[in-house]
């Protein structure tokens, strides 16, 4: 009976398997990390665990006040592990996920914001050559890094990265990101990085094959990470 229950549910790990690989073409190479974070976070209900976990203090908004403003074919790529999204008319928050540490992702910032404060003028019909002072949404820009945090910074800023200056906000231009590594909270972010973590323990173990997807999605399940995503 056991050797039974454990078939169909490996049946079911596989099936969750295929799931996770047809956004990527069946090609396993490409990264299956990716793959979950786009399709979770087309989710307009994970999204709002998202904005739950990084504003904590708000217990109002609901996710009928969330407009998801994720940007696709930016800077040459068909679909980035980047999610953007607006609360009301008062919050831009852009969040994207990396496996390699890199500072140019204050650079693809620059270009996320630019390109959606474009497209909310224009869906807006905001007159930016006007004389009246345009309404904007306030931009916050996270990166969720999910390798190894050694002594990386919890914030990191355009004019010290990029201009050579001691002091942030010294520079004409400024824009900083903080960086999220998980801790420990288990919440959607926490999960997603957890997530992230196994599967490379997993690649370690057996390859980028779909036996490393599965044993990814039968641990997680088993420790209550993205179970409702996973099931």
């Amino acid at each position: 009976m056991a050797e039974k229950e454990e078939t169909q549910t490996m049946k079911t790990e596989k099936e969750m398997a295929e799931a996770v690989l047809k956004p990527l073409d069946e090609n396993v190479n490409r990264n299956p990390k990716d793959s979950v974070f786009c399709n979770l976070f087309s989710d307009p209900q994970y999204v709002l665990q998202v904005y739950q976990a990084l504003h904590p203090e708000d217990d109002i908004t609901g996710v009928s006040e969330i407009t998801v403003v994720t940007l696709e074919h930016i800077l040459l790529r068909e679909k980035y592990n980047d999610l953007g999204f607006i609360i009301g008319n008062r919050l831009l928050i852009l969040v994207e996920a990396q496996s390699t540490y890199t500072e140019n992702i204050l650079i693809r910032f620059l270009s996320y914001l630019g390109n959606t404060y474009h497209r909310y003028i224009k869906r807006n019909k905001l007159d930016v050559y006007g004389t009246k002072k345009l309404a904007l949404p306030e931009p916050e820009l996270y990166v969720i890094y999910h390798g190894d945090r050694g002594n990386k910074p919890d914030e990191i800023y355009l004019s010290t990265e990029f201009y050579g200056r001691e002091r942030p906000g010294t520079a004409f231009i400024e824009l900083k990101a903080k960086v999220l590594y998980g801790d420990d909270s288990g919440d959607i972010i926490d999960q997603y990085i957890v997530f992230c973590r196994v599967f490379d323990e997993q690649v370690k173990l057996h390859g980028r094959t779909r036996k490393a997807i599965e044993e990814t999605i039968r641990i997680c399940r088993s420790q209550n990470v993205l179970k409702e995503y996973l099931a």
